[in-house]
């Protein structure tokens, strides 16, 4: 059985507008969606903010109805059989929702556990297995409130394996995170996978997705521009070389004529704090790099570096300007 069918989803927003004069307005969020998951897989759902990854994903966990369309989990369909779905899979959110601070961590994970009637003596053996999971054994007396952020979101992968799902959706889990306690959630993201847990994993991480994926739709306005593997994805920029220019100004009269010099293929600007970062992807870029830099004079530049390209610059290829810094 297909974990995951999903055939020409779509869902739409009637939004308000204005303040003396208001106006109601539709928003697309997902427009005629297509896209399967096999058993066992970990999935991933590759977009930037507003591109429809949480809605497709509240959609499939049974949060969400769709407007049109049909999608089914484990064989069920996510309108129909709600019911019967909802103890059959997990959920787990980025940031910090969806825990009582109050409480200790075993004592979010039984509130859970009670709420998805595991019976006591699974629980009772359950609980204390899943808090060493995430690394959390050691804490797991003390209030949520004193926990780390890193550590909240351990906890949340903790509450979303209770029920011991046979799919478990993660949007963005890692959002907000300092690198090292990401790189402490992507590891139990992987050792999930490696157990044989069905993963649909949302995020606008490259690297996340390309270290943990095995398959990759990338979503922009609710449709999905491309699906394959991360190998695959990249191979779209094989033949380009990245130039990167760091710099601390540079004018958007400069940026558009780098993007009409003949050999380059796309520009993204990356900004970070006070500088600003031009990726700059053209075949031999290497090779043009003194042009490139007399199309930015009067630029503040800092340092220029040449790479081979990533899933990263294969993701700002397929959306172009709609590509978003990460």
């Amino acid at each position: 059985m297909t974990a995951i069918v999903i055939e020409n989803l779509g869902r739409s927003f009637v939004t308000t507008t204005g303040t003396i004069r208001r106006t109601q307005k539709t928003v697309t969020a997902l427009d005629n969606v297509s896209l399967t998951v096999e058993p066992g897989e970990l999935f991933g759902l590759l977009g930037p903010n507003g591109a429809g990854k949480t809605t497709l994903t509240r959609i499939l966990s049974t949060v969400l109805l769709p407007s049109s369309g049909r999608a089914e989990v484990l064989g069920l369909d996510v309108v129909r059989d709600a019911k019967q779905l909802r103890p059959r899979i997990g959920m787990v959110y980025g940031g910090e929702r969806g825990l009582y601070w109050r409480l200790s961590g075993r004592d979010n994970i039984q509130y859970f556990a009670d709420l998805y009637l595991v019976p006591p003596e699974v629980s009772r053996k359950r609980i204390p297995e899943l808090l060493e999971l995430v690394g959390l054994k050691d804490r797991a007396e003390e209030r949520v409130e004193g926990y780390s952020r890193g550590m909240k979101q351990r906890l949340h992968i903790a509450r979303g394996l209770i029920n011991d799902p046979d799919v478990l959706f993660l949007d963005e889990p890692t959002i907000g995170l300092d690198p090292i306690a990401a790189r402490e959630l992507r590891t139990v993201i992987a050792d999930l996978h490696n157990a044989g847990k069905t993963i649909f994993l949302t995020s606008h991480y490259m690297y996340e997705v390309d270290a943990l994926c095995q398959r990759v739709a990338v979503v922009n306005k609710g449709q999905i521009v491309m699906m394959d593997t991360p190998a695959a994805l990249k191979q779209l920029v094989a033949n380009l070389e990245v130039v990167e220019v760091e710099c601390l100004s540079v004018s958007s009269e400069a940026i558009n004529r780098l993007r009409d010099h003949p050999r380059v293929e796309a520009v993204h600007v990356d900004n970070r704090d006070q500088v600003q970062v031009l990726q700059i992807q053209a075949p031999g870029g290497v090779k043009y790099v003194p042009e490139f830099l007399h199309l930015l004079d009067g630029a503040n530049i800092q340092k220029v570096v040449t790479r081979q390209p990533t899933l990263e610059d294969a993701y700002v290829k397929l959306l172009g300007k709609d590509a978003i810094s990460v």
